[in-house]
């Protein structure tokens, strides 16, 4: 007899500045813990992005859904920030501040610096992650194999994601952003396992989990090594001009790759994850209960009334 597989949800999120955004198939909601214990809840529609025709095609679907997440990430923890920024802030705003306040109005200033914001969540990790490695192997001498100039520039391209995660999960504050992050995919864990959403089935869950953005973003190392040796131009301003076009492509087959293996049970898909859960080892950190009860807040709020309908 086959053994029934677990159920998979299409529920994700993300660790924020004492927080947790947690997005479902139709709403999304961020839950913060102010300094003084109380939750700050915010809910929000998914947007209409997502539901053309067109956004769901394969490859399309995927950058379509890349930009979104980006957009709901950074949205969400600017959000998130502000409640410490607030705390932080002691006499009266300073000259430029002022300044923008009244050139701009705070409504449309919010926007600018959501903008700003935005553009520098896409511009670090494409600048680090894919222009950083094309730069230093364009530098590199030119008379040998391009096939060897690629493989170095892969290999370039890994050491720096690497050494980035493992350095930040070094940091005081970042530690307990991955604390969030661990009692995210506990609470997820819980659901898709069908016990009630308590604190104590949360906590024997493990802060590991499968279908994690971390292991797309290894996804996204790979492909664009395979993608990228098919080119051989030397110039490496040529190159990184190259690098930028292809992103969306790159983006595009890497989702399909992670939407396939979140899909399979088999020893193909776990090879293909494991090097994900692997480097959650360092993105992720046992919660307390605290936050799993923020993270346990933000779900409940975003399940669909409709069972299913959140099915992987």
């Amino acid at each position: 007899m086959k053994r029934q597989s677990q159920y998979k949800t299409t529920i994700g999120g993300q660790a924020l500045i004492e927080g947790i955004l947690m997005r479902g198939p139709k709403k999304t909601a961020i839950v913060v813990r102010k300094s003084d214990g109380e939750l700050a809840i915010k809910e929000e529609d998914v947007g209409t992005s997502r539901s053309s025709r067109l956004a769901r095609l394969p490859l399309i679907r995927g950058v379509v859904n890349f930009w979104d997440s980006m957009k709901y990430g950074i949205s969400a923890l600017t959000y998130s920030a502000e409640f410490f920024e607030e705390e932080a802030e002691t006499g009266e705003p300073g000259k430029l501040e002022s300044w923008l306040d009244e050139k701009f109005g705070q409504a449309k200033l919010d926007k600018i610096l959501m903008g700003f914001a935005l553009a520098m969540g896409v511009a670090l990790p494409v600048g680090l992650f894919i222009l950083l490695p094309t730069l230093v192997a364009g530098l590199l001498p030119q008379g040998g194999s391009r096939i060897v100039q690629n493989l170095l520039e892969g290999l370039a391209r890994i050491a720096i994601f690497l050494g980035f995660i493992i350095v930040t999960s070094k940091q005081g504050d970042i530690k307990r952003t991955y604390m969030y992050h661990g009692a995210e995919h506990k609470t997820i864990a819980c659901y898709e396992s069908g016990q009630p959403l308590l604190v104590e089935n949360v906590r024997g869950h493990s802060r590991f989990h499968p279908r994690c953005g971390t292991s797309f973003l290894f996804v996204v190392m790979i492909v664009s090594i395979l993608a990228f040796s098919v080119f051989t131009w030397s110039n490496p301003w040529q190159r990184m001009a190259l690098r930028l076009a292809m992103l969306p492509v790159v983006v595009g087959i890497s989702y399909e790759i992670n939407r396939w293996v979140g899909r399979h049970d088999n020893w193909f898909s776990m090879a293909l994850r494991a090097p994900g859960l692997f480097l959650q080892r360092f993105t992720t950190n046992e919660p307390d209960d605290s936050m799993i009860e923020v993270a346990i807040e933000a779900i409940r709020r975003v399940i669909p009334e409709n069972k299913g309908e959140d099915q992987w």
